[in-house]
């Protein structure tokens, strides 16, 4: 069976000028992307999450190791035709109508009628319906955002890499792009998305890749990640000293629950006399599950 996208010990250093050492974007990734999966980047800014998106793409060579799509080196033809890249900003030229410019990048794909096939598909996955005769260059930016999605996913692309598509938009506008990534998903294409805030993220996607530093330290299914469970308890005032394995939050403490009884955690605090106003059990959040990574990877 032939992978959609498969890295194998990639690095990437960026030279600069006056006899100063390279900057290591990409120190070393090796990593797999499965049909129909939704997979997320995640590291802080500077991390190399672009880099890596880049090499991916085949828009940048990397000087060690080898990206692959559907068995093809990243950078010829035959895979570019299989991926697109959303980079985080968008930047339309001037002049063009929605259509239009969906037009012009359909006919890199086809012509006559399959080229107009092909701008009705992506007017539909980005659901761009209603602002076809709007300015690209003018749109709003959750608007930017899914004619971005429309543009990589245009003439059946296989692979789909998103930078960053989620940063800047409200709740509303977060929801309907991740559900148009699901129906792509569903319908067999990959996906590897990059964030540095994931908060939101944990029903969209399968897996998850933390990078920090320009390696790739954990490589992990979401629900792995996920599965724990947090005690959150709120106080009347602050603790002078949290029982142990809890931590101070602004509403009172909470604690990783693990193998322990909710019941069990609480009779702690009332053996310390804590004045409790209220509690609830909830799952970690990937941004909280992707910061105790980091934390171990830095040790």
């Amino acid at each position: 069976m032939t992978i959609p996208l498969q890295a194998r010990g990639i690095r990437r250093a960026f030279r600069r000028a006056f006899g100063r050492p390279p900057v290591v974007a990409i120190a070393e990734a090796t990593f797999e992307l499965g049909g129909g999966e939704i997979a997320c980047l995640i590291g802080s800014g500077g991390a190399g999450k672009t880099t890596l998106l880049g090499m991916a793409a085949g828009r940048l060579r990397p000087d060690a190791g080898v990206v692959r799509i559907e068995g093809e080196p990243a950078h010829l033809p035959e895979a570019r035709r299989i991926v697109g890249l959303a980079p985080r900003d968008a930047a339309f030229p001037p002049g063009l109508n929605v259509r239009e410019l969906l037009s012009y990048g359909a006919s890199c794909h086809a012509t006559g009628r399959a080229r107009a096939d092909l701008v009705r598909e992506a007017i539909e996955v980005a659901g761009l319906d209603g602002i076809v005769h709007r300015q690209a260059a003018a749109l709003a930016l959750s608007d930017a955002r899914r004619l971005l999605l429309a543009l990589a996913a245009l003439g059946g692309r296989r692979v789909l890499l998103l930078d960053e598509p989620f940063t800047g938009l409200d709740a509303i506008a977060r929801r309907d792009l991740g559900e148009r990534l699901q129906r792509l998903a569903a319908a067999g294409a990959s996906v590897l998305l990059s964030s540095a805030d994931p908060i939101g993220l944990e029903r969209l996607i399968d897996r998850v890749l933390v990078l920090r530093a320009g390696r790739l330290v954990r490589i992990s299914p979401a629900a792995a990640l996920l599965g724990g469970r947090v005690l959150e308890v709120m106080l009347e005032a602050p603790p002078r000293q949290p029982p142990p394995g809890f931590r101070v939050t602004a509403t009172g403490i909470e604690a990783d629950l693990g193998h322990q009884t909710a019941e069990a955690a609480l009779a702690l605090c009332r053996a310390h006399r804590l004045a409790v106003r209220g509690s609830r059990v909830r799952f970690r959040t990937l941004d909280e599950a992707t910061l105790d990574v980091e934390d171990v990877a830095a040790r």
